[in-house]
C-alpha cells in the first residue's frame, strides 16, 4: 500500500517546578508538563502517529519510560529517532496535522517556531505541518489547568 495514515494522542499533567515544552519550544509559564522525558505532548503525539502509520507500535515500545536512557530526554531527539525508524521501513512523511489542547498559556505566538522545528527534524516543508491550539472552554482537567493533551494525524507514503 503506497499510503498509510496514523494517529497519535498524548496527555501530561501540569505541575509547578517543571519547564513547559511544546513542539520543541520552551513556553514561558508557571507550570510544566510532568513526565519521564521533557514531556512534550505534541512531539509525543506526532511520534505515536508516525509509528502507528508504519505499524511500528508506539512511543512506549521504542522509548520506554522505565529506561534511564530516556530520563529527561529532549523529545526532539525522540522525534528524530522516530523519523529514522519510519525511513528504515521505506516511508516518507507527506504531512502532519496536529492539535494542542491547553487552557493557558495562549500558544499562537509560538506555533510558527514549532512548525519550523518539526519541519527541520522531519525533513518536510513547514507548509506540510499544521498545528492548531484550542482550549476546552474551562471544562475538565485541561480547563482547570491541570493538564495538556495533544493529537496528531500523519500521512506516510511508501518510498
Amino acid at each position: 500500500m503506497p499510503f498509510r495514515v496514523g494517529s497519535g494522542i498524548d496527555f501530561h499533567q501540569l505541575v509547578s517546578g517543571r519547564d513547559l515544552w511544546i513542539g520543541g519550544v520552551k513556553i514561558s509559564h508557571d507550570k510544566g508538563a510532568l513526565g519521564h522525558s521533557d514531556a512534550d505532548a505534541l512531539l509525543h503525539a506526532i511520534c505515536d502517529a508516525l509509528l502507528g502509520a508504519a505499524s511500528l507500535g508506539d512511543i512506549g515500545v521504542h522509548f520506554p519510560n522505565t529506561s534511564e536512557e530516556f530520563k529527561n530526554i529532549d523529545s526532539k531527539i525522540l522525534l528524530k529517532r522516530t523519523v529514522e525508524l519510519i525511513k528504515k521501513e521505506n516511508y516518507s512523511i507527506v504531512n502532519i496535522d496536529s492539535t494542542i489542547c491547553l487552557e493557558e498559556p495562549k500558544l499562537r505566538t509560538y506555533i510558527d517556531e514549532m512548525r519550523s522545528i518539526i519541519a527541520e527534524i522531519t525533513n518536510i516543508t513547514i507548509k506540510d505541518i499544521s498545528i492548531k491550539a484550542t482550549t476546552t472552554e474551562k471544562l475538565g482537567f485541561i480547563g482547570r489547568q491541570e493538564g495538556i493533551a495533544s493529537f496528531a494525524t500523519v500521512l506516510l507514503q511508501k518510498t
